[in-house]
């Protein structure tokens, strides 16, 4: 087995419910050499009462004032992680998800095997009203990008992170998660590997993120509308040419009716 470092971050807000098996889940794992970054953004509902009392992890609370939306807020919560960590490979986790016990061994072999390899994310398995289901992936139609799954399926190599925050616009596109950056990006330099194993257990948490973004809602478009800009701007910085498809002009002019 790897001997080398990996960081878990984990980022959390009003999580109270899930914050306790979150952390536990990783502290379980197999893989031995780790250290655990838990980031807690101003949470009022008891959540820092329950993560202070676990041992063996760093933990520190955001005193900065809050950005203007929960996927910024958590952009800046990795980013602040991310110079913390000593890790050679970083692990994401939300403070509402636990992962598999055998996860961080299972994906560090991967990243052995796969040495062209940056970014892995696995298939998660969805936790809805206690029932745990295989998630069903439903790609829309004209789509040019892979499928993203949620910030928790996400683990990176270092130096590629660092890599990737000079692109990152971390004041710039307020619905777009770290996860879509971060996949785009990795599929454009062709070092991105999607699973299609589950080592992720993702909850439907009806204030979570994810909740405000509703299949073909308003804001799922506004949100389909800055991913299609950031990847542009991407396809831009990399010196790529950007091919234009049906799926990005109807995003566009339905952003333009609405």
């Amino acid at each position: 087995m790897s001997k080398d470092l990996v960081t878990i971050i984990i980022t959390s807000f009003n999580k109270k419910k899930f914050i306790k098996k979150s952390i536990q889940s990783v502290l379980k794992q197999t893989y031995k050499k780790k250290e655990i970054i838990v980031y807690d953004d101003k949470s009022t509902d008891g959540s820092v009462d329950i993560i202070k009392k676990f041992k063996n992890i760093n933990f520190f609370v955001n005193n900065e004032k809050k950005r203007i939306s929960n996927p910024l807020n958590q952009l800046n919560a990795v980013i602040r992680c991310l110079k913390k960590s000593r890790g050679k490979y970083i692990f994401l986790l939300d403070g509402d998800d636990y992962f598999k016990k055998n996860k961080i061994e299972i994906l560090i072999k991967y990243f052995n095997k796969y040495k062209n390899v940056n970014v892995i994310q696995d298939k998660p398995y969805l936790v809805y009203e206690k029932k745990i289901l295989n998630l069903k992936e439903k790609k829309f139609f004209f789509s040019i990008w892979p499928s993203i799954y949620p910030t928790s399926c996400i683990a990176i190599r270092k130096s590629f992170f660092v890599e990737f925050i000079k692109f990152i616009e971390k004041e710039k596109f307020s619905n777009l998660e770290i996860d879509s950056r971060l996949v785009m990006y990795a599929n454009l330099k062709k070092k991105l590997k999607i699973l299609s194993s589950s080592y992720t257990f993702y909850n439907s948490d009806h204030s979570g993120i994810s909740s405000n973004y509703k299949k073909f809602k308003i804001n799922w478009w506004k949100k389909r509308n800055e991913a299609f800009d950031y990847l542009e701007y991407l396809y831009k910085k990399l010196d790529i040419k950007f091919n234009k498809g049906p799926d990005y002009f109807l995003t566009k002019i339905l952003n333009l009716l609405i």
